[in-house]
């Protein structure tokens, strides 16, 4: 595995120690200490009180441990024979679906693209050729249709043990990485833009569409829009104006917006910068809060852009939302300034009741924060140019959850409270170049790693996904965050109370607290009506269905040994007797993470992402023990040929009797 120049550590281990710290120094409320001053302290110090005594008194469906001799509960759309958990070399999917692959990393996307051959990369095709490790998946139908259509994609981040021939483990200065290989991983990061159709029952992607298209690090340029815009902080050499940006880097989830473009979200973007001496570096305090340089990648040895020391101001030119626009392939992405700066983990957008655009993104650090943005324009049906100038301007807030189950948003607006100059904020364009400190300066709730933040569209809840914080203290124990050292991570429910997006009084609530309930010290909750397959641990990406069920997608890591099976997909009720059961419905191959679900408009398709596949945690698999290498792979899945290197891939699911899935 590709070790890290910082820590010596395996990329994937670096990158789980760097957001387990976590890198917020605030004494601002926990959700714990909230949850603690509302219910009493002393009975949360022991765990009296759990995550059933918290929802009932917040008004939700009370949660308990499952019970054996439980009935089963059926919820609409999650009438499937659910599989078990387990880890092997392929994908398994519930019985009566089919599962197939649609589009693998290396595949042709832009008309002229060679075929793959893992053998002789270069980063003139890898520019042609579907990326690695596809992400966030958003559907956009062409002329409405739900059988035909654009697919786009996010491709998050590369992993060179599996994909160069002899790479192996890189060493803590990258000195065996070359430039010809920075410059494939350049472009195999960034997105991708597909047309599928589906034909006889089957999807398969359309050859040499003209919307065909790859987005990349090292070749696709970016406007920069909003308040940000030109400031001090984002010029460089390269970039006097500082108003167009080279590249986006770690896109991780994303959404797609009413209008019909595209929005991909740049997430650990400080792994991908190197440097010393950053400790009497000017901008050594806001480098450490958001953990600049990380030292992932090698780029810097060969790009001083992505070198602290040459290029000071190149990270405030990422961590940003990108807006990005499918149906026009010539059209240049716009970095979105207004709705900030951090480790965006998804962009769900919905409609207020007076027409503001309204996004929800989480932070994805342990202690950091959920934010919304409401744009200052109303929406306007049918005037796609006017709509995509709503994420231009509005106001972007930090959530904070009251121990009364309010949640209240704190504008980060310069000039208000301590957002001024004397406290570091000499104006709009530095709060949100600088969310995560604002965010500290107004008290927001430090949460336990918000990952993907979604909306049910037709009810107006909110889904939190924490996926896990395991330096959560004993004395934090309360029932938003039930155990010490949480591993399994939990998904918090809120909405507005008179259904405004826009308005400022919001209820929150816990939907599960995930991990195995038969275990009694994991402190898990889940409907009495879930099976021993039915739970799952470290909540990532979702989606909703047309019943309301949230389809939770898992990432544990390299920790996935801590629940015994591969991530995957979960259908989880979130209303009535079904309220928190959850039902096991797709499983990953060794090593891989579960991404990216989505459904098409009529839920007869749904379409997820699995990603570096033989990568986590193969040395803990008995069949296994040790790293994946390129030569010596955990699993070559999905094509299984000698020397075929494991391809992260799309996978598009439907149910045998052409029916919507889950029913």
């Amino acid at each position: 595995m590709q070790e890290s120049s910082v820590t010596g550590m395996t990329r994937a281990e670096a990158r789980e120690a760097a957001e387990d710290i976590g890198s917020n120094p605030t004494n601002g409320s926990s959700i714990g200490d909230i949850i603690s001053a509302r219910f009493g302290r002393r009975g949360f110090l022991k765990g009296a009180l759990g995550v059933s005594a918290a929802t009932a008194l917040l008004g939700g469906t009370a949660l308990v441990a499952p019970r054996a001799a439980q009935a089963a509960v059926m919820a609409p759309h999650m009438g499937f024979a659910e599989i078990s958990h387990g880890v092997d070399e392929t994908h398994h999917v519930a019985k009566g679906y089919s599962a197939d692959i649609l589009v693998r990393w290396g595949d042709p996307v832009v008309k002229g693209a060679p075929g793959f051959d893992p053998m002789a990369q270069s980063a003139k095709a890898q520019a042609l050729q579907f990326g690695y490790n596809n992400d966030f998946v958003g559907y956009l139908p062409l002329e409405g249709s739900a059988e035909h259509g654009l697919l786009c994609v996010n491709h998050e981040y590369t992993s060179e043990e599996v994909m160069f021939p002899g790479a192996g483990s890189q060493d803590d200065d990258f000195s065996s990485l070359t430039i010809d290989q920075v410059d494939i991983e350049m472009a195999a990061h960034g997105a991708s833009v597909i047309e599928i159709k589906k034909e006889a029952g089957k999807w398969t992607v359309v050859p040499d569409s003209q919307y065909g298209r790859r987005i990349t690090t090292g070749a696709t340029y970016m406007t920069v829009t909003g308040p940000a815009a030109g400031h001090e902080l984002l010029k460089t050499a390269a970039d006097p104006n500082g108003t167009l940006v080279l590249g986006t880097v770690n896109n991780c989830a994303g959404g797609m917006t009413p209008w019909g473009t595209y929005i991909t979200a740049e997430e650990n973007f400080n792994g991908y910068f190197m440097g010393s001496g950053v400790d009497g570096h000017p901008y050594a305090k806001t480098y450490k809060r958001y953990g600049i340089p990380g030292g992932w990648y090698g780029w810097g040895r060969f790009y001083d852009r992505f070198n602290v020391n040459e290029t000071p101001n190149e990270p405030h030119r990422f961590g940003w939302l990108v807006e990005i626009d499918p149906m026009d392939p010539k059209s240049t992405p716009r970095k979105l300034t207004a709705l900030g700066r951090f480790k965006h983990e998804g962009a769900s957008v919905i409609i207020s009741k007076d027409g503001h655009a309204v996004v929800y993104s989480g932070d994805d650090e342990r202690f950091d924060y959920i934010y919304r943005f409401v744009s200052a324009g109303t929406y306007t049906e049918g005037d796609k140019a006017a709509n995509m100038k709503l994420l231009e301007e509005g106001t972007l807030s930090v959530a904070r959850f009251d121990a009364d189950g309010s949640l209240e948003w704190l504008p980060l607006v310069q000039g208000q409270g301590k957002l001024t100059a004397e406290h570091g904020f000499p104006d709009q364009a530095t709060v949100l170049i600088y969310a995560r400190l604002a965010g500290d300066a107004v008290g927001a709730t430090r949460m336990d790693r918000p990952e993907e933040v979604e909306v049910d569209l037709k009810t107006g809840k909110v889904y939190a996904n924490l996926t896990n914080n395991t330096k959560r203290k004993a004395d934090q124990v309360d029932p938003a965050n039930p155990r010490a050292d949480n591993a399994f991570g939990h998904i918090i429910e809120f909405m507005p109370k008179d259904g405004d997006h826009a308005g400022n009084s919001f209820a929150w609530d816990i939907l599960v607290a995930c991990g195995d309930p038969s275990v009694a010290e994991v402190g898990a909750r889940w409907n009495p009506a879930t099976s021993t397959n039915g739970w799952f641990a470290c909540p990532d990406n979702s989606a909703v269905d047309a019943a309301g069920n949230l389809w939770v997608a898992t990432d544990q890591g390299e920790s996935w040994k801590k629940s015994g099976t591969a991530d995957g997909i979960w259908a989880l009720g979130t209303e009535g007797e079904a309220r928190g059961m959850g039902k096991m419905f797709f499983r990953v191959p060794i090593g891989a993470e579960m991404c990216g679900p989505c459904f098409t408009p009529d839920g007869k398709t749904l379409f997820v992402a699995v990603q570096h596949p033989a990568v986590d945690g193969a040395r803990d698999w008995d069949r296994f023990g040790r790293d994946s290498t390129f030569e010596d792979p955990a699993t070559r899945w999905p094509d299984f040929k000698d020397g075929m290197p494991p391809r992260p891939s799309i996978v598009v699911i439907t149910k045998d009797d052409g029916g919507v899935i889950g029913s």
